[in-house]
């Protein structure tokens, strides 16, 4: 029987790892379509932002309550990963309990079931703040959750999560609960490991049922905790909760500059330079020179990055002054849509073995010009975000492509452009009128 199990178990963590590195491997290729990305910051600089932000969790203590529930998950799915590595050597190896029953006459007893026992008060934290965050989702309904571009399957993508997480916290307790529940009556396969401070007390639901009964529901919820993580980790590529992985590179190679920076173009860089000091060598002309970015190749591959790290938390729409006065800008969907396109494009080289143009693109096809001339370069999104995206960066980078290569810009925007170009400022005065306002002083 163990054999039989062995084999099955060792049969469905292949085919898991093979699904996963596949498609992880798929996403970074895409991820790597995408131009090249410099970050100026030390790397001590970038490793200190990915361990404030990215571990941290920093930034989401903006909004405190929210933060903390988020706390209760988030500890209990890294803490959940030491028991996690001992299910996988019990199946893998065929035995009970390996590093518990090692540990057991030893000096690491007590942490053996100390560490058992932290894992179980914050799988119930956990498993309170899925309950909280179900609420806020579907009950409470919280303006940001339930905006246009969550409808349909990024809502339903969220509350499967959310779902999962209950039913992995329930055969964690399952399994924690039954196996007490045989160390306390001596079975011979079930050797005694420690007082586990909650399933101790649910163990007494086990009480007039026979140990056949009882190694039967400790054999599901073992089963069903790790084919429960086996299937999240098949699903997690697919999902907006690929940021569990992409946070910390995300964070790590995210810009330390002053959020009012914004990069120049190196070429408008080099002509105006010559056009102010016509002694400076004329730039070469390019005629395959592209401005901004009209799709996802001609992004960076750190708004890619961007794009597949994106928790679709609308933190940054619910910030955004264009959103919040009822323009259709919202950050949020600027990410989603990159991502999506993103997708897009990969499938046909996933098909035809390299890129062919399909005829769309991430301008207009997914983007619109409307909701690019909304947004006001304020930067509340990029301060928002909990893991250092910047949907501000693809804006600008698109609007630069409708600008400089469609000549598409509101006609107001025009006029500015006009008189900046004739009177070197904003306003329709010539430069030597511009003192004239003082004349009456």
């Amino acid at each position: 029987m163990h054999l039989i199990q062995q084999v099955l178990f060792i049969s469905v963590l292949s085919a898991v790892a093979y699904v996963f590195i596949k498609k992880s491997l798929s996403i970074y290729r895409n991820i790597m379509l995408g131009k090249a990305f410099n970050s100026y910051s030390s790397s001590s600089e970038r490793m200190k932002n990915m361990l404030l932000v990215g571990l941290g969790q920093k930034k989401m203590f903006a909004r405190p309550i929210a933060a903390i529930f988020h706390l209760f998950i988030y500890a209990a799915f890294v803490i959940t990963q030491i028991e996690l590595i001992e299910i996988v050597l019990d199946g893998i190896l065929g035995q009970h309990r390996l590093l518990g029953n090692a540990m057991q006459g030893t000096s690491l007893a007590g942490l053996y079931n100390f560490t058992i026992s932290f894992i179980e008060i914050l799988s119930l934290l956990a498993l309170i703040a899925t309950f909280v965050f179900l609420s806020r989702r579907n009950l409470i309904k919280l303006p940001r959750f339930n905006m246009a571009e969550l409808k349909g399957w990024p809502m339903k993508d969220a509350n499967f999560i959310l779902l999962g997480e209950i039913f992995l916290v329930t055969c964690i307790f399952t399994m924690n609960s039954a196996d007490f529940a045989l160390q306390a009556r001596g079975n011979e396969h079930y050797h005694f490991t420690g007082n586990f401070v909650l399933s101790q007390y649910i163990a007494s639901i086990w009480s007039g049922c026979s140990d056949t009964t009882i190694i039967l529901f400790e054999r599901l919820g073992w089963w069903g905790h790790i084919i429960g993580i086996f299937g999240f980790l098949v699903y997690l590529p697919f999902s907006k909760h690929l940021h569990i992985l992409l946070a910390f590179p995300n964070t790590y190679f995210s810009r330390t500059e002053a959020k009012g920076y914004i990069s120049n173009m190196p070429e408008i860089t080099r002509e105006i330079k010559y056009m102010m000091d016509p002694t400076q060598p004329a730039p070469e002309a390019n005629p395959d020179m592209k401005f901004g970015a009209r799709d996802v190749q001609d992004l960076t591959w750190k708004n890619l990055l961007d794009a597949y790290s994106c928790t679709e938390c609308g933190r940054c729409t619910s910030a955004c002054p264009a959103n919040l006065t009822g323009k259709k800008l919202s950050p949020r969907k600027i990410m989603m849509d990159t991502r999506d396109r993103l997708e897009e494009v990969g499938k046909v080289i996933d098909t035809k073995g390299k890129w062919e143009d399909d005829g769309k693109k991430l301008l207009h096809d997914y983007i619109t010009q409307e909701e690019l001339s909304a947004c006001t370069t304020c930067n509340a999104c990029v301060e928002e975000c909990p893991i250092n995206i910047s949907p501000l960066d693809i804006i600008v980078q698109l609007r630069r492509n409708l600008i400089m290569e469609e000549s598409n810009a509101p006609a107001e925007w025009n006029n500015m452009f006009g008189n900046i170009e004739t009177n070197g400022a904003p306003w329709k005065f010539s430069q030597q009128d511009r003192g004239n306002w003082s004349n009456e002083m």
